[in-house]
């Protein structure tokens, strides 16, 4: 359950960040209107709420673990929103990113 829980607030965080990310991407360098901040503004509040559902003991360790997810999210929104698919040295990054982040947050520590 653990594993789950935390693999849900990551992959919506991914979501909430780039679109709000997107946002004012598109306003600023898509010529969109200036309103698109406001919903990327909520969008980016919605994303640092769900960081800080990760039940990790240091902020500074799912912060890197969500690195990774990051990563695996931006190359899917380039390829479902902008329509460039990922080629083989995206995916093997994000496969490396994302083997990466699963060790930062799941390997066994001491108490």
């Amino acid at each position: 359950m653990f594993v789950m829980h935390s693999v849900v607030f990551y992959i919506l965080a991914a979501i909430f960040e780039i679109a709000g990310c997107f946002a004012f991407w598109a306003w600023l360098k898509l010529d969109k209107s200036a309103l698109w901040a406001i919903p990327g503004a909520a969008s980016l509040i919605v994303f640092a709420y769900l960081l800080t559902r990760i039940d990790s003991a240091f902020a500074g360790r799912a912060y890197a673990a969500y690195g990774g997810v990051y990563i695996a999210a931006s190359l899917a929104w380039l390829w479902l929103f902008e329509g460039q698919r990922p080629d083989r040295w995206d995916l093997i990054g994000a496969s490396i990113c994302l083997s990466g982040a699963a060790i930062i947050l799941w390997a066994p520590r001491p108490s």
